[in-house]
């Protein structure tokens, strides 16, 4: 799969540092006129190169558009913030998006597939009003062919900015703990406002995306910095 391809090739590249310790390299030092910085900074920039060729060579997803009415938030692809925004009633909504992974620090990512990765997201949803100073939080599951909510919450807004900022005042009861009722309320709340698994293949398809430009960028951030350090 796509997302596991550039995981391999960041990989292949941490994989090459072993190699500097070996004996074949103190001979080619020993035979060398260069630094053993200037032989170590080659070796990483050439490394770089390679991959760096063969990830800009992958083929992106299929370009997935957002269901209506949502619309991308300028810049999403190069920040962490909100990925897409709409306008219901009086109300602004905005979706932020991450994996499970970047989520839950309790989680091996070793036990978790390439596919189920990508296929398990947390969605984070801001309703907010004008001239209110606090947006209504939730956090959902967002899966191929469901929404699951995990907590709802009220947030200031200068709250926001941030995925996992602890919120300062008290967070309700845990989303478990309310009855069918109002549970089954808050899942219409969100569904009545555009929040369901229809979300997903555009979500899907902007993180891979993401990824992507995250590591050529990487890649050319980190050649520069060695090139920097001859």
């Amino acid at each position: 799969m796509w997302r596991t391809a550039m995981a391999r090739a960041s990989g292949a590249i941490r994989s090459k540092l072993p190699e500097i310790t070996t004996t074949p390299f103190h001979r080619y030092y020993a035979s060398s006129t260069n630094s053993p910085s200037a032989v170590v900074n080659s070796m990483i920039l050439r490394s770089l190169k390679e991959h760096y060729t063969e990830v800009s060579k992958m083929a992106p997803p299929p370009k997935v558009s957002p269901p209506e009415p949502f619309t991308v938030v300028k810049g999403a692809l190069d920040s962490g913030g909100p990925v897409l925004t709409r306008v219901y009633g009086d109300e602004e909504i905005r979706l932020s998006v991450m994996r499970m992974i970047n989520i839950l620090p309790e989680v091996d990512p070793s036990e978790i597939d390439g596919d189920d990765e990508i296929n398990q997201l947390f969605l984070h949803v801001d309703v907010s009003k004008p001239n209110k100073d606090y947006v209504l939080h939730f956090l959902c599951g967002l899966y191929p062919d469901a929404v699951g909510i995990h907590s709802v919450s009220l947030r200031h807004k200068l709250e926001t900015s941030g995925l996992l900022e602890v919120p300062s005042k008290y967070n309700g009861p845990s989303f478990e703990a309310l009855d069918d009722r109002m549970r089954d309320a808050f899942h219409g709340y969100i569904e009545e406002r555009g929040i369901n698994d229809g979300l997903f293949p555009f979500l899907q398809a902007w993180l891979y995306v993401k990824d992507h430009r995250g590591l050529m960028h990487w890649f050319k951030s980190v050649g520069t910095c060695v090139k920097k350090a001859n």
